[in-house]
């Protein structure tokens, strides 16, 4: 009842509710914190260490301009660190060639679903030293979906644009792009670790801000899910950049195959020149990093024994 006299319908209820989200939401974050615990013992490695040494930019609410938050990338970390040491058993190799301050991290895209963009991300905060924070520029139409449009800038990723890149460069941060983009990660299986077009962006984006480029090679991805075939018309009436047919979703098999992820970071290229050239003169540049993560690609297929070993 109010002050006035009046019934106030549900109030008692409506406490009762608040009283049981908080201790809702204290049971899941200790529940969260003892998988941290779990996934430190299994990885061997201090996950709280390692992102008190990332550099971040934080304001009065405890996020970065970009929405970046330390707590949800404690706990996404966790899970990613179990992907890369324990389901996937990555390699990485040549992670020493990473350098200090700005840093535009070149890869090639695959796998239906950018699992790959993950395994870069963990390999540079877990196998670097010191750890770099990954940001990679993300398509826009992530921005539109449920769930997805909250989690990736919580976890430090940014819907790529000229500005948003300049301004990450300018905080000496590493930024991971993907050239081939969606023609990329939704290629089919017949095309797998054949590099598709690569925008000219990233490199009018270095040349701009003096950024050394890392070309980076990705192993395995292509074999997590194998897509057949491509339903162009379905993918263009559902405002999607591709729908993959996918035997093994049909199968029941929803996770992706244990594959093992070779990673190779090569050694850092640095690049001169205008940044508003033509075309062709920057599609020189291009080929040249296009051209040198093709190279470790071959490699590392050539090297490799099995998909899954």
């Amino acid at each position: 009842m109010s002050s006035d006299g009046s019934i106030v319908p549900f109030a008692g209820w409506t406490r009762r509710r608040a009283g049981s989200s908080r201790r809702r939401s204290g049971l899941l974050r200790r529940a969260a914190d003892r998988f941290v615990r779990v996934a430190e013992e299994l990885v061997g490695e201090d996950l709280d260490a390692r992102i008190a040494r990332i550099q971040t930019h934080e304001n009065e609410v405890g996020h970065d301009p970009f929405g970046f938050d330390p707590e949800t990338s404690r706990y996404a970390l966790a899970v990613a660190s179990l992907l890369h040491r324990r389901y996937f058993r990555s390699i990485v190799k040549g992670i020493e060639n990473v350098p200090s301050g700005r840093l535009l991290v070149i890869a090639n895209h695959s796998g239906q679903v950018p699992i790959d963009g993950m395994m870069i991300g963990t390999a540079l905060m877990l196998d670097a030293d010191p750890p770099r924070f990954p940001r990679s520029m993300v398509e826009r139409w992530t921005a539109e979906l449920p769930f997805v449009s909250v989690f990736f800038p919580r976890v430090g990723q940014v819907v790529g644009s000229p500005a948003n890149a300049r301004r990450l460069l300018e905080q000496e941060e590493a930024l991971v792009v993907f050239p081939e983009g969606s023609r990329g990660i939704s290629k089919t299986y017949d095309k797998r670790y054949q590099l598709t077009r690569f925008g000219l962006g990233f490199m009018r984006l270095a040349l701009e801000t003096n950024t050394p480029i890392v070309p980076v090679s990705v192993v395995g991805a292509e074999e997590q899910y194998v897509s057949v075939a491509d339903l162009k018309p379905l993918a263009a009436a559902l405002n999607m950049p591709a729908f993959p047919i996918m035997p093994q979703l049909f199968l029941g098999m929803l996770a992706p195959l244990p594959v093992r992820y070779r990673l190779t970071f090569g050694e850092p290229l640095h690049f001169e020149g205008d940044p508003d050239d033509d075309d062709a003169v920057i599609e020189e540049k291009v080929w040249v990093v296009k051209n040198q993560i093709q190279s470790m690609i071959d490699q590392d297929l050539k090297d490799r024994e099995s998909v899954f070993f």
